[in-house]
């Protein structure tokens, strides 16, 4: 099992309304992309925070700053706005390359997501018009790229 299918199935069973973005939801959605860490969003709520926060603990992930989901809930609009927090990052102590974000900054609500099957599970993935939007938005030299080669994909 991949280290993306062993986060999603964490995710899943844990019922976290959550979606693959970043890197990995452009390779999943058939863009050759390198990227190692795993960006998720969330339905933004306290009660997903907290699952998905467990579920990461679950699997032997610790948060690389000391944060419970609480504090981040409570304070996002501050780590976003004056600290340009825009993921709480979570790590394998054991094997650093391991890692991944929650997406703080981006909600879910709202959005379209699809299931792709993977070789040992499945994946919840910002649908490709909704990463588009997502992408464009934040103006980095790889997001512009992303957005040019996603929207290939749908021409």
């Amino acid at each position: 099992m991949t280290f993306l299918e062993h986060v999603c199935r964490a995710l899943g069973d844990a019922g976290v309304d959550y979606a693959v973005v970043g890197g990995q939801a452009v390779a999943l959605h058939g863009v050759v992309r390198g990227t190692i860490d795993v960006d998720v969003a969330l339905r933004w709520s306290s009660s997903m925070l907290s699952r998905a926060e467990a579920a990461l603990r679950g699997i032997g992930l610790v948060s690389q700053l000391p944060l419970t989901a609480a504090e981040v809930f409570e304070h996002r609009d501050d780590y976003v706005a004056d600290r340009n927090l825009a993921a709480w990052s979570f790590h394998d102590p054991s094997a650093p390359l391991r890692q991944v974000d929650i997406v703080i900054a981006y909600d879910l609500a709202g959005k379209r997501t699809e299931r792709i099957e993977l070789d040992d599970g499945t994946a919840c993935v910002l649908a490709i018009g909704d990463l588009i939007d997502m992408k464009r938005r934040t103006g980095r030299a790889q997001d512009v790229a992303d957005v040019e080669a996603l929207r290939k994909q749908i021409e």
